[in-house]
């Protein structure tokens, strides 16, 4: 069991070097040139660097904001929080800092602001979606907003990251001007689909219902023909007051149209509803498909 554990978290900081690498390619490659607030210690670090250096005469690098602003963070959250609160983020906001040292040195991308949003926003978003899968963050406005709702319990945490991401890029905005802050707003819309679909999956499944007075008969072709396992829920129809067999099945997005086929086949006036599945795992998925077979030809 512990070698199991260990492996697991293994992979899990493995997954945070990865995905922090990412982020910092993509703050660095497109964010930071283009000067494309999104929000975020990230965001605030790319204002810090272009302000210090149109006055101070040199830019602060980003991976030296993103250490400074979260050292005092975390030690104000381990004090209020105890010190099981950190855990692998303390990890992952110190190696974001790293990242975007020694990703500095790649050279940046030539395109125009569009690419840069959208490209920029897919590697983020990627980044930060594996962070988090491995139960981390990169510490920054989630941990500062952690911090404020400590203190304001009747604030809701998204609510309070909303209006810190809001701030910084407001701040953006008059720094760097209306158009290059749409962008960054673009960029912004990106960077969440893309958190979702790592987090949640990207390999869409479908989940259908079927309500027929031929359930029995539905239920065999769709095993034999689809290769599919198939659940029947009892409910009751409450305009007639009689008993009906709901099916459930889940099937790849490829199947759907097959399946349809194959239900109004047997019964032309069978009611089915079809929804996204985001994720599925179990037998036909995640793990080998029934040996069912299937009606000779």
């Amino acid at each position: 069991m512990n070698k199991a554990n260990n492996k697991e978290e293994l992979i899990k900081y493995l997954m945070i070097i990865i995905g922090t690498t990412i982020t910092a390619m993509g703050i660095n490659i497109f964010y930071s040139p283009y000067h494309l607030v999104t929000g975020g210690l990230s965001g605030l670090a790319i204002v810090v660097e272009y302000v210090s250096k149109n006055t101070l005469g040199f830019g602060v690098p980003l991976w030296l904001t993103n250490l400074l602003v979260n050292i005092p963070l975390f030690i104000i959250g381990i004090k209020l929080k105890g010190k099981s609160f950190a855990g692998k983020s303390i990890f992952a906001a110190g190696f974001l800092s790293l990242a975007l040292w020694y990703t500095s040195y790649i050279p940046a991308v030539k395109a125009d602001l569009l690419i840069a949003a959208v490209f920029g926003g897919v590697l983020v978003g990627v980044g930060i979606g594996l962070v988090l899968r491995a139960s981390a963050t990169t510490g920054g406005t989630d941990l500062l907003a952690t911090i404020i709702k400590h203190y304001f319990r009747r604030l809701q945490i998204s609510n309070v990251m909303l209006g810190i991401d809001s701030v910084i890029i407001t701040v953006g905005l008059f720094v760097f001007g209306v158009e290059k802050a749409m962008y960054a707003l673009i960029s912004v819309f990106i960077i969440s689909k893309v958190i979702n679909s790592v987090l949640e999956g990207i390999n869409y499944s479908k989940a259908v219902h079927i309500i027929s007075t031929k359930s029995e008969e539905v239920s065999v072709a769709l095993m034999k023909e689809l290769n599919r396992g198939v659940t029947g829920i009892n409910g009751t129809g409450m305009y007639t007051g009689g008993d009906k067999r709901i099916l459930f099945v889940v099937c790849s997005k490829n199947q759907i149209v097959a399946l349809q086929k194959v239900v109004t086949s047997i019964d032309d006036k069978a009611f089915i509803t079809i929804t996204d599945v985001r994720e599925v795992v179990g037998r036909g998925f995640t793990e080998p498909q029934f040996d069912i077979p299937r009606n000779e030809a």
